[in-house]
């Protein structure tokens, strides 16, 4: 095999069931659309649940990994283990601590941010309603 014969024979068939797959169908602009959440086209309310439940989750599980982590940690100061075991808890340890920590933080911060985007979208409503009442007069 040549070096050119190599890109000839690695060529897909046009018309073979994996190139309609690589169609254009949709373009970057259509998936970026498709993408966002459908909470921002509708104006239906949600409830709180609906609107907070992923940062609870993700502070739920940051908690319980920081618990495991913290009590990984004590056990390998506290017990006395075997050289090994003892290197490994006092890795892993920590290594729970700080990301249990990262994802608390996360879902901490990500509470403010999603209570000034209900704002924004309030004064949004109002503001699409005012001026539909002035320009539809």
């Amino acid at each position: 095999v040549t070096m050119e014969a190599l890109p000839k024979d690695l060529e897909v068939n046009e018309k073979s069931p994996e190139s309609k797959d690589l169609l254009p169908s949709q373009t970057a602009s259509s998936l970026c659309i498709s993408s966002r959440s459908e909470s921002v086209w509708t104006t239906s309310p949600r409830s709180n649940w609906e609107i907070y439940r992923k940062p609870i989750a993700i502070m739920s599980v940051g908690g319980a990994i920081l618990l495991f982590g913290v009590v990984i940690t004590c056990l390998a100061y506290t017990l006395n283990l075997g050289d090994k075991s003892l290197k490994v808890l006092k890795m892993i340890g920590p290594a729970f601590l700080s990301l249990g920590l990262m994802m608390l933080v996360c879902g901490l911060v990500w509470v403010p941010i999603i209570k000034k985007k209900q704002k924004q979208r309030q004064k949004s409503v109002f503001f699409q309603s005012l001026k539909s009442f002035f320009l539809n007069r």
